[in-house]
């Protein structure tokens, strides 16, 4: 099964500890127990995690204080907080000090995976906003953008900016479904887009290719040189869907 996180379970109860094991464990997991605060402290100061689970209540220290140790140690660490006694100003503290979740006991097996993968979810959601400012200037969501977008045959599209601007490119989704997408190449020299005629390609893998062709006629002003770049951080992230990949800005022009 595939491991999907790193998970350190702190709890002087054998039966949570063992709880969580059985229950996240099941889901892929790797998780490590353990019963004292200084432990986990020690842990997290030698070993990456990805979650840190910790009652409040321990034989040598109070819960939010590890959680405040961790944090400085690794400060991008998720923490739940658990406890059988819960009170405001330790849920107050918790959020402070950074927890993710401040639940009580007892929990549902079903509860606490929720728990364990809204984290993960969420963190994946981080790491997809820092992909999308990454590439902020080189792709188009279609969840985000304000501008109409424009879908022509064979997987291409426009939208129109400011000042009589247009951007022109390619539907991610519409090649990778139809085999192509690995990389785009426009025709060298590209200075003008002719509305029905190809402006450029879309290739395969094996070499094989498709042509783009354009959904209006407009004289180029700006080309995306991090096309491919940003189009390999697309299928290497699985983030294709939803995504669009602008190739040319051009000013259209009648003829």
């Amino acid at each position: 099964m595939e491991n999907k996180g790193k998970i350190l379970v702190l709890d002087d109860d054998p039966v949570v500890t063992l709880s969580c094991k059985r229950i996240l464990g099941a889901e892929g997991f790797n998780i490590v127990t353990v019963d004292k605060g200084e432990d986990a402290i020690k842990r997290v100061s030698n070993e990456e995690y990805d979650l840190l689970i910790s009652d409040v209540r321990l034989p040598d220290m109070n819960g939010i204080s590890v959680l405040r140790e961790t944090k400085k140690v690794q400060p991008k660490l998720d923490v739940v907080i658990i406890t059988g006694y819960p009170t405001v100003e330790e849920a107050k503290e918790s959020v402070r000090l950074g927890a993710f979740e401040f639940i009580e006991k007892p929990f549902t097996p079903d509860f606490m995976l929720n728990v364990a993968r809204k984290v993960f979810d969420n963190r994946g959601w981080i790491l997809r906003k820092a992909f999308i400012d990454e590439f902020r200037n080189d792709i188009v969501s279609l969840r985000d953008t304000q501008n109409p977008v424009i879908f022509y045959k064979e997987g291409t599209w426009a939208r129109p900016l400011k000042n009589n601007v247009w951007e022109v490119g390619c539907d991610a989704r519409y090649w990778l479904l139809s085999g192509q997408l690995a990389s785009v190449e426009l025709k060298p020299n590209l200075k003008t887009i002719m509305a029905g005629e190809g402006f450029g390609s879309v290739y395969s893998g094996s070499g094989n290719s498709e042509e783009l062709v354009a959904p209006m006629t407009g004289r180029v002003v700006e080309i995306n040189h991090h096309a491919n770049t940003a189009m390999a951080a697309l299928l290497r992230d699985n983030l294709s869907e939803g995504w669009l990949l602008w190739l040319v800005r051009i000013e259209p022009i009648n003829i």
